[in-house]
C-alpha cells in the first residue's frame, strides 16, 4: 500500500528552490519569496502560468506588520495573476502544512500542479518580540511574561525526561551535546546553513561565557537560531521536464494533540508518534526502509524524543541511537544530516518546506556536499508547538 495505491494517482515533487537561512539584512519576506519561487518553477522545467495554486506556510504571529502575505508570490510573474494563493499557519509546522494543503488539492483533482512556499523573516524583531510571538503557540504561556520563552518550555520536558528515565540516560546534558555536536558538524557541509561551524563535543557539552545555560539544562548550543530564509517546492501529479528527476510522496500523516499541557504526557510526544504510523503505513513501508530522516531538533531534547516517537528506540531509550552511532551519517539512519533546525537555521514557516526540499535533493544525487550514498527512501518530520500540530512524509526517490 502507498499513497497513489489509496488514491490512485502520483503526488511529485518536480522542482524546489531554497534561500540561505541566517540574518538576511539585504533581504525582505518578498524577496526571498519571489527568490526560492522562481527557482523552484524553474527547476520544474515549467512556465508560471502551469501553477493552478498556491500554498504559503509563515507563522509570523506579529512579528512582521504585514500579515497577509499570500499574493506575494504572484510577483514572479505576471502569469500568476488570478492564481489562487492562501496561506498556511500551524506555528512552526506552518511549512508542512502548507505542503500537506498542496498534497491535498491535488489528490481532490482540484488542481495539477502546486507551488508550496514556506518562508519567515525574524531577525529584524527585537528578542522579546520574538520570543513573545513564539510563546504564542503554546496554551499555558502565551501572552505571559517569560525570561526563557520557548527554550523554558522544551527544557521542562527535558527534565521531567531525566527525571523519568534518568538511569537509563546517564548524564542527559552529554547525550544533548553529542545530538548539537553532530548536527553542527552536518551543517557544515550545508550552503543554506545559518551555522556552519563544527563546535565539537566538549564545547556542546560544557557550560560556558560562549555556551552559556538559557534553561537548565538546555544550553545555547541546545537551541535552533532565530532565522530568515525561505523554500518552495512544485507539487505536481505527473513529471514535468525538470531538471532532475522528481521526488514520490509515498505517504504523510498529520495529528494534532490536546493543547493544555495538563492534558499530555510531556515525554511520550503522543501525537507525534501517530503523525509517524500515519505516514509509515500510508507508505506501506517501516522505520528500516528509510536511508535518512529531516527531523524537527528545534532544541536538542527535541530530537531525542524524535527517536523514540518514530520508533526507532522504545521509550526512554533514545539515547542508544546516539551511543550506537544509528543517527549519524555513517550510521544506519542519519538524521539531520542538513544540520538540522539546530544548524541550518529555523525560520519558522520556512522549515517544513525546506525539510522536503533537502531531502528531494538527497533522493536526486544534488545534495553536493551533504550527499549520502545512493538514497532511495527518506522521512521528513516536522511540529508545532511543543509536539502539538505533527506532520510527517515519508518521500521516494523515482
Amino acid at each position: 500500500m502507498s499513497l497513489k495505491d489509496q488514491f490512485g494517482k502520483d503526488v511529485l515533487l518536480t522542482g524546489w528552490g531554497h534561500s540561505r537561512f541566517g540574518k538576511l539584512t539585504d533581504e525582505t519576506l518578498e524577496s526571498l519569496i519571489v527568490q526560492v519561487a522562481t527557482e523552484a518553477i524553474g527547476n520544474a522545467g515549467i512556465e508560471p502560468g502551469q501553477i493552478d495554486e498556491i500554498y504559503l506556510g509563515q507563522f509570523n504571529s506579529g512579528m512582521m506588520p504585514l500579515a497577509f502575505p499570500s499574493s506575494l508570490a504572484l510577483q514572479v510573474s505576471e502569469q500568476l495573476a488570478n492564481v489562487p494563493a492562501t496561506r498556511l499557519e500551524n506555528a512552526c509546522a506552518s511549512g508542512s502544512a502548507a505542503f500537506q494543503q498542496g498534497t491535498k488539492s491535488l489528490l481532490a483533482g482540484t488542481a495539477k500542479t502546486v507551488l508550496v512556499i514556506g518562508a519567515e523573516k525574524m531577525t529584524h524583531a527585537a528578542a522579546d518580540v520574538v520570543g513573545a510571538a513564539l510563546l504564542g503557540a503554546d496554551y499555558d504561556m502565551a501572552g505571559k511574561a517569560s525570561t526563557t520563552g520557548f527554550t523554558g518550555l522544551f527544557a521542562e520536558v527535558a527534565k521531567h525526561y531525566g527525571k523519568r528515565y534518568g538511569s537509563s540516560v546517564g548524564n542527559l546534558g552529554d547525550v544533548l551535546g553529542t545530538i548539537a555536536a553532530k548536527n553542527h558538524r552536518n551543517g557544515v557541509d550545508n550552503p543554506y546553513a545559518q551555522l556552519r561551524k563544527d563546535l565539537g563535543e566538549e564545547f556542546c557539552r560544557t557550560v560556558s561565557d560562549k555556551n552559556p545555560m538559557v534553561a537548565d539544562p538546555l544550553r545555547r548550543t541546545d537551541c535552533s537560531p532565530v532565522s530568515d530564509g525561505a523554500a518552495a517546492v512544485v507539487l505536481s501529479v505527473s513529471p514535468t521536464a525538470g531538471v532532475t528527476a522528481p521526488v514520490r510522496l509515498a505517504g504523510f500523516g498529520h495529528a494534532n494533540d490536546f493543547f493544555p499541557a495538563e492534558r499530555r504526557d510531556p515525554t511520550a510526544f503522543a501525537a507525534t508518534r501517530v503523525s509517524w504510523e500515519r505516514a509509515l503505513a500510508m507508505a506501506g513501508v517501516g522505520i528500516e526502509d528509510l536511508d535518512f530522516a529531516e527531523v524537527h531538533d528545534c532544541f536538542t531534547i527535541a530530537e531525542l524524543l524524535m527517536y523514540e516517537a518514530m520508533g526507532l528506540t522504545e521509550p526512554g531509550q533514545g539515547v542508544r541511537a546516539i551511543e550506537e552511532g544509528w543517527v549519524f551519517k555513517d550510521g544506519k539512519l542519519p538524521v539531520n544530516v542538513s544540520g538540522g533546525l539546530k544548524a541550518k537555521g529555523h525560520p519558522v514557516g520556512a522549515t517544513g518546506v525546506s525539510q522536503h526540499v533537502i531531502a528531494a535533493m538527497q533522493l536526486t544525487g544534488t545534495a553536493g556536499d551533504m550527499q549520502l550514498a545512493s538514497p532511495r527512501r527518506a522521512a521528513v518530520q516536522n511540529m508545532g508547538g511543543v509536539g502539538i500540530a505533527n506532520y510527517v512524509s515519508v518521500l521516494e526517490a523515482v
